[in-house]
């Protein structure tokens, strides 16, 4: 019988570009196999060692979780919709909101907001929850400028901002609340900055740090509403568990490429992060915005849903998402909504929990260098400086650019050939594990992951080119563009 199986985004690569194939398969596990053997390079980001399906990636049977059916033995009819659904990365009053006998209006508040005080799900009262309320953006990037944004004009009294990076030019693509006159600056104090222009009545509160095990708790206490803006995978658990741990309401978002998710996990009124994904994919296996890119526009419709699930959650109007998980597909223009549930063993939220309190969360997404990779002279690593003298000295080592083809578009080192990361195991044959390999992606990070699966093949004459093409014009030729 022939199924159907949307395959996500950050899958497509290994099929074709393709969005939707049709198998057949008398059962969900029936047709992923199918898919698997089809599209074999599937295979190791559907599962694991064991042949097992990971549990970062869910499948739907229209809008339900095999989970809440019978798994991968779930019996198929013909005709369904399989949607795949990894990791990436009447009114209803249950936010504990603050006493606003005291919150008043002033003038210039009352005509700013006006637009507000004239609709009966607002209001005079509504607008006083929103300005005593308190809301944590983790995050001033992609997500965190629309969210903040909108948040501010809305008249969130208090914003809690967390970011320790700063602003570059990459950024300006997509973080709006930043200009072109901020790089180089905090994006905390850039951020703090357009929000005091565009709403004076709401307060900045700044956190310059990075979010650790060690401050969360501290830092999340405070607010009302956290507003996950994060774009790596420790700091979503992390975010999550804090969120649970105090009782907090958790709107999360995510983007990649052409799509993006979001949801309100609150583990006292539905599911948590936890319970869709419980445990994060391993590192390198799903890449980030930097390496796999984002559309612009994107974030901005993600954050606009953060920013008004939050308002939602305070004035207590609406459905929020939770126990649903939207998704959003830039391309096709098209929202589709899939129901979440509570799982009974989720170790945090469950009935039986086994974290109370918050772990390290980069060994628990597998990111611990290893020994040799962390020595400040890593035997595995060459420079671009090194790299330059070799072709100066006439040279012409084996140089593979693992870089995706429309990325050696925009800039390349010379002297190199190109052989895409996904495309590097079925083409071994064309590699000579006796002479020795430079590789080289973007910034270091991709080509690292290649020499760690060489290694595992038995090549050993295998080189890193430290920091990639990044590297390559700053401490060479500056007239190639970075990106």
């Amino acid at each position: 019988m022939a199924i159907t199986i949307i395959v996500p985004g950050a899958l497509q690569t290994y099929t074709g570009n393709q969005e939707q194939i049709e198998v057949e398969g008398g059962t969900i596990g029936d047709a992923l196999n199918a898919l698997s053997q089809t599209y074999p390079e599937v295979r190791k980001h559907l599962y694991n060692d064991a042949g097992q399906l990971r549990n970062f990636v869910n499948v739907y049977v229209g809008s339900e979780d095999m989970r809440s059916l019978q798994g991968v033995a779930t019996a198929l009819k013909g005709d369904e919709e399989l949607s795949i659904v990894p990791s990436i990365a009447g009114g209803v009053d249950v936010l504990e909101r603050p006493d606003t006998s005291a919150v008043t209006l002033s003038n210039d508040e009352v005509l700013r907001y006006s637009r507000h005080l004239i609709m009966p799900e607002v209001a005079l009262e509504g607008q006083k929850k929103l300005k005593a309320a308190k809301v944590l953006c983790i995050g001033a990037g992609g997500l965190g400028s629309p969210l903040a944004m909108y948040l501010a004009a809305a008249g969130v009294g208090t914003l809690g901002i967390v970011d320790f990076d700063v602003v570059d030019y990459t950024n300006l693509q997509r973080q709006i609340i930043h200009d072109t006159n901020d790089v180089g600056r905090s994006k905390l104090a850039s951020a703090t900055d357009t929000i005091n222009d565009i709403n004076p009545h709401v307060k900045v509160v700044g956190f310059e740090t990075a979010l650790t095990s060690e401050n969360a708790l501290e830092i999340l206490q405070s607010f009302d509403v956290i507003v996950d803006g994060t774009d790596n995978f420790p700091t979503r658990y992390l975010v999550n568990d804090a969120c649970v741990l105090l009782g907090k309401p958790n709107v999360y978002g995510s983007i990649f490429r052409f799509e993006g998710q979001a949801s309100v996990f609150w583990a006292e009124k539905g599911p948590c992060y936890r319970c869709l994904y419980p445990e994060p994919p391993p590192p390198g296996l799903v890449p980030s915005c930097a390496e796999g890119g984002v559309l612009g526009i994107l974030p901005g419709m993600i954050g606009v849903l953060q920013a008004t699930e939050a308002v939602k959650l305070i004035l207590g109007s609406g459905e929020p998402l939770i126990g649903r998980l939207l998704l959003f597909n830039a391309l096709k223009m098209q929202w589709r909504e899939l129901k979440l549930r509570k799982d009974p063993a989720c170790p945090i939220c469950g009935e039986n929990p086994t974290i109370k309190e918050l772990i390290d969360y980069q060994e628990f997404c597998g990111i611990r260098p290893s020994p040799e990779i962390a020595l400040e002279t890593n035997p595995w690593e060459t420079t671009v400086k090194e790299l330059k003298a070799q072709y100066d000295r006439g040279e012409r080592p084996t140089v593979i650019d693992v870089r995706e083809p429309y990325e050696a578009e925009i800039a390349e080192i010379p002297h190199t050939r190109l052989i895409p990361m996904n495309e590097i195991p079925q083409r071994l044959s064309e590699l000579n594990p006796e002479e020795e390999i430079i590789l080289h992606c973007r910034s270091g990070q991709r080509s690292m992951k290649v020499l760690e699966f060489l290694r595992g093949k038995g090549f050993t004459k295998l080189k890193n080119l430290k920091g990639g093409v990044l590297a390559w014009a700053d401490e060479i030729d500056p007239s190639v563009a970075k990106y």
